[in-house]
């Protein structure tokens, strides 16, 4: 099928073609009122144009005028399941909020008028393409000077030119004035500088809780599957039943933890509305000292100033970059001594976690990954900085957070 006839296949086409004619309704009814729809002067036709616009000005003044309308145009001017083209479901870029300003109900009162006026000429076109189909066919008796019709009607043998070439008008006024009219409802209807704003806050809230609610699974889980890799090896290694029992019981311990934290992180996907345990905070640090104690690092641990104090926000993502920083050390290092240095004061959060480097290792090994990654932005977003590498012959992370 030729392009410029693929529109004439398309359902949208027709409903915009209703949208138009249901717009003009409203004019019709006014002029059946006054001046009446009895052979009407042109004077009194420019009435009938003119007789709704003050009200259509006060309708778009009242809010929920503008989610009507958004509306009606989202399903009759769009593509959309009926049309059968590309593009089902993209968003139309008409709003369907009620009006928030007076610049939104402007821009409604717009919207409504150029509807009802663009209908009008619509069907006033359309009665003049119909009658010449008509005319020329035979079925209209009357006198030229009375028939209503702007041009001449063709009789003999362009009859059938003429009809032909009135019903493709026809069809092509309904595609352009459609095409047209859904071009203005995006910018008459569209979303307001406002609402974009809000949409796009709410896009960044979502991508933020997404990368947040990653990280989460990625150090719980990461850790807890560590914890169970190293004592099983050490486990098997060490061939004694006690300190089997041992590492066992740490990868319980562990384990649970990381289903405990996996459930929590669930509900808040679920939204089901249950309360959610409390993240973990710096006060909780010393299950993740024993499971690295388990696993057979040697933590050396020196606290410094009232943690309990931290902030929650601070608290819950410091115990975050320990629990990275104490998986790194289990990961790449090994079961080596570790120092952890906790200092809090009046007006900043600092932590230093420092370990043994192999003696194979070249210090920056498996050091690259996203776990540590994650350790920076989270400081980051705190508004702290976090550092991590190598330091003389040790591994160094060293976070400051602010407190205020």
């Amino acid at each position: 099928m030729p392009g410029f006839l693929r529109p004439l296949t398309r359902a949208v086409t027709y409903t915009r073609g209703l949208h138009l004619l249901i717009g003009s309704g409203v004019a019709w009814v006014f002029a059946a009122v006054y001046p009446g729809l009895s052979s009407p002067s042109y004077t009194e036709g420019l009435l009938v144009l003119a007789d709704p616009i003050p009200f259509l000005v006060l309708a778009g003044m009242v809010p929920a005028m503008r989610r009507a309308e958004g509306l009606q145009a989202r399903m009759m001017l769009f593509p959309g399941p009926h049309a059968r083209v590309e593009g089902d479901g993209a968003d139309p870029g008409v709003s369907v909020a009620p009006s928030a300003s007076w610049r939104e109900r402007a821009r409604t009162a717009a919207w409504l008028v150029l509807r009802v006026e663009a209908g009008c000429a619509v069907v006033l076109l359309t009665g003049q393409f119909m009658g010449i189909v008509f005319a020329a066919m035979g079925a209209i008796d009357q006198p030229e000077d009375s028939d209503g019709l702007l041009l001449p009607v063709v009789h003999g043998w362009a009859t059938v030119p003429v009809v032909v070439l009135a019903v493709l008008a026809q069809l092509a006024m309904f595609v352009v004035a459609g095409h047209l009219l859904a071009r203005a409802a995006r910018r008459l209807l569209g979303p307001s500088p406002a609402e974009r704003l809000a949409v796009l806050e709410e896009r960044t809230e979502q991508l933020l809780e997404r990368n947040r609610i990653a990280r989460e699974l990625h150090d719980s889980i990461g850790h807890a599957l560590t914890v169970a890799v190293v004592q099983a090896g050490a486990a098997r290694a060490a061939a004694d039943p006690e300190f089997t029992d041992r590492a066992l019981e740490a990868v319980e311990e562990t384990g649970r933890a990381a289903l405990e934290d996996l459930e929590r992180v669930l509900r808040v996907l679920r939204e089901d509305g249950r309360p959610a345990s409390g993240r973990p905070t710096l006060t909780d640090a010393e299950r993740l000292l024993a499971s690295a104690r388990a696993s057979g690092a040697k933590v050396d641990v020196e606290v410094t100033g009232p943690v309990e104090r931290v902030p929650g926000p601070v608290s819950r993502e410091g115990y975050r970059m320990l629990q990275e920083a104490l998986t790194n050390v289990l990961r790449h290092s090994g079961p080596v001594p570790v120092r952890l240095r906790i200092a809090v004061d009046d007006a900043r959060l600092v932590m230093n976690v420092r370990n043994v480097l192999p003696p194979e290792s070249t210090g920056v090994t498996g050091r690259g990954g996203s776990g540590l990654r994650g350790i920076r932005e989270r400081a980051t977003l705190l508004g702290g900085r976090a550092t991590t590498g190598p330091h003389e012959d040790e591994w160094q992370v060293h976070v400051e957070l602010p407190l205020k």
